[in-house]
């Protein structure tokens, strides 16, 4: 899906600027190595089959969202597509090539065409229900609901001079008195039944549904004729404008009308007044070919205008350009999907063209995936890659000392308010400019790097009124989580705000109950903070570490109090008449020489010598003899053998 960026992004979701056609005749070895093609892969099928084999001729949406009819060529076909299961419902061929089509029902169950060769075609799913024979050759066909009659703006004069609308009633199922509607005369050389080849014609129709029902003609000498159709009578004439009449539609209220020229020229009138509102030039110089007044979601009124080379939306309340669309091939058609923001096309290529534009409005209920698409789109930030380049301005090269080289050099070429420059030459003229940049550059991300990790560590912090110290010890509980809560649990009750907003709920550690409750804390009484008491693994760890500093250390001694400091003992009970052992701090208790020393698993520490001596038979015969200490021998003497027990005797 290609988007075209700007203040009004416009993504093109099918055509020839999104995936490449498939001719028949490719081969379906061919067709697999298309797999690896990323422009293939990421394609997408809006609908299917939504092309033809030459051009489409036009295109329209029925009123209940559910169909679309187009047509095209070659060979003249119709294509309907039912909208619910993106998909092709069926194909008919006609036997000459389309001009316009008008859908007479809500559905694609009625629609009339206006064939080439002069015939009005009227088509059911069933097939082709009839067919009617037009006096001259038909411009434009347009269904006016009110009078179920089928008018046709035709080429050349009537036998009275005039030129002529045809009304075929459908009701009836006959030709009613046409509209005579004044072109100029013809001006050709050869002057038949047809007219010639420059022959006056109703170039375009519009009807204001839902409103007056005001008829408008435009006709080729550049003239709008209204008629009102219930007296079937010119009410007003709408004259010099420049080239002739294209195009022409009726806003929702039927005030405003906008005229399109063949010099490509849009404008839009109040029917009250024949001065324009105001008038905007396509700059292309070819014929308008649709008016299509629209509303967006937020009620901007706007009014789409397109030739066979751009599409053009504009502020309908002061003309202002809004967005425009061009592509690549040329436009024969464009419709609106009501309420919604997609555009569709009938144009010259196989492929039909169809435009979102998410500002316009939403997608349409049967395209809903696009929306998801378009916005992630819309999050990636998409710049211009240009390789081995860097963008600096015009100061920033002075400040590099490189203003010499512009003009001088390819190293540095200029675009807009700035130049590219050379990365290498970029990187060496920073670095002569600043020879500490690299060091800079290092301490900066050192610095982040240390407020980040702070930042983590100072994390939940929550500042009460009273009870600050049980806030700190709930959230600290939180500590291993990667979000800390401060409303969770008693923090965001409440019923518990009184806890830490009144002196009355506040704590008293120094109580009984608190100490009773919390035996391991004690309070410092000057500066009211908790301590931890010290054990004799405290003394030992503080005498080993030499490397700590004498802050560290006179806090810890500020910390330890001086007077009953608590000292773990381990005493044990012998037997009865022996000497009882003295009790030992459980620190300074040494091994036993008796006792069996257990061999030390890992890495040896410290110096040890081996020496491979060899030994003679009887030196490896005899075997060691373990050493028993006094107490061990004191200690199996007491002991009954149980050899010599006098229950194995019996």
């Amino acid at each position: 899906m290609h988007v075209q960026q700007g203040d009004v992004p416009v993504y093109t979701v099918s055509g020839a600027d999104t995936a490449r056609p498939l001719p028949d005749w490719l081969a379906r070895r061919r067709k697999r190595s298309l797999k690896a093609d990323p422009e293939f892969q990421n394609r997408i099928e809006l609908l299917q089959d939504f092309s033809f084999e030459e051009a489409s001729a036009c295109v329209r949406v029925s009123e209940d969202d559910n169909w679309i009819v187009s047509t095209g060529t070659y060979k003249p076909q119709i294509h309907v597509h039912y909208l619910p299961h993106l998909s092709l419902s069926y194909a008919r061929h006609t036997t000459s090539l389309n001009i316009k089509f008008s859908l007479l029902s809500t559905d694609a169950s009625k629609s009339l065409h206006l064939q080439s060769d002069r015939r009005l075609e009227f088509h059911t799913p069933a097939g082709l229900h009839e067919t009617v024979k037009l006096p001259r050759y038909g411009r434009d066909l347009v269904y006016d609901r009110l009078t179920t009659e089928a008018l046709v703006g035709s080429v050349g004069l009537g036998p009275d001079g005039h030129g002529e609308v045809f009304r075929f009633n459908l009701e009836a199922g006959r030709f009613m008195q046409s509209y005579r509607v004044d072109v100029g005369s013809d001006s050709g050389s050869e002057v038949g039944l047809q007219g010639s080849i420059w022959a006056p014609a109703v170039n375009s129709i519009a009807t204001a549904e839902n409103t007056h029902n005001l008829l408008a003609f435009g006709t080729s000498i550049g003239s709008v004729e209204f008629w009102d159709p219930r007296s079937r009578s010119r009410v007003a004439t709408l004259g010099g404008q420049d080239g002739e009449i294209t195009a022409l539609d009726f806003n929702d209220s039927g005030l405003t009308i906008a005229t399109g020229s063949s010099t490509g020229v849009v404008k839009l009138f109040d029917m009250r007044s024949p001065t324009p509102l105001w008038q905007k030039d396509h700059g292309s110089g070819f014929p308008i070919k649709n008016l299509i007044h629209m509303t967006t979601t937020s009620s901007e009124r706007k009014l789409l205008s397109s030739d066979k080379q751009l599409i053009k939306i504009n502020e309908e309340s002061s003309g202002q350009t809004w967005t425009s669309i061009e592509p690549i091939v040329d436009i024969n058609f464009t419709t609106w999907v009501k309420g919604t923001g997609m555009l569709l096309t009938a144009n010259e290529g196989q492929a039909m063209h169809a435009f979102l534009i998410p500002q316009l409005g939403n997608a349409p209920r049967w395209a809903g995936h696009l929306d998801s698409l378009t916005e992630e789109m819309a999050s990636e930030v998409t710049t211009n890659n240009y390789e081995n380049y860097k963008f600096l301005t015009l100061p920033e090269l002075k400040a590099l000392s490189m203003d010499h080289l512009i003009g001088k050099t390819n190293l540095l070429r200029p675009y807009m308010h700035g130049y590219f420059v050379a990365s290498k030459l970029y990187g060496q003229a920073r670095l002569i400019a600043n020879p500490f940049a690299f060091e800079e550059e290092r301490a900066r991300r050192v610095k982040e790097k240390v407020e980040k990790e702070r930042a983590s560590r100072i994390r939940g912090n929550k500042k009460v009124k009273v009870n600050q110290r049980l806030v700190d010890k709930l959230l600290k509980r939180q500590e291993k989580r990667a979000v800390v809560d401060t409303n969770a649990g008693i923090l965001g009750d409440e019923r518990f705000t009184r806890i830490f907003e009144d002196e009355e709920f506040r704590i008293d550690e120094k109580s009984g109950e608190f100490k009773a409750l919390n035996p391991s804390t004690r309070i410092d009484p000057e500066t009211g903070k908790s301590l931890v008491p010290p054990t004799a693994f405290s003394d030992e760890e503080s005498e080993e570490d030499g490397g700590s500093s004498d802050e560290s250390d006179s806090d810890a001694d500020m910390m330890r109090p001086r007077d009953e400091s608590v000292v773990m003992r381990v005493s044990s009970s012998g037997q009865a008449g022996k000497r009882q052992d003295r009790d030992e701090a459980f620190g300074s208790r040494t091994q036993k020489a008796g006792r069996p020393v257990k061999a030390r698993g890992g890495d040896v520490v410290g110096d040890k010598e081996v020496t491979f001596v060899p030994e003679t038979k009887k030196s490896r015969d005899k075997v060691d003899q373990p050493t028993t200490s006094e107490s061990e021998k004191k200690r199996t003497a007491a002991r009954r053998s149980a050899s010599g027990n006098t229950l194995r005797r019996i």
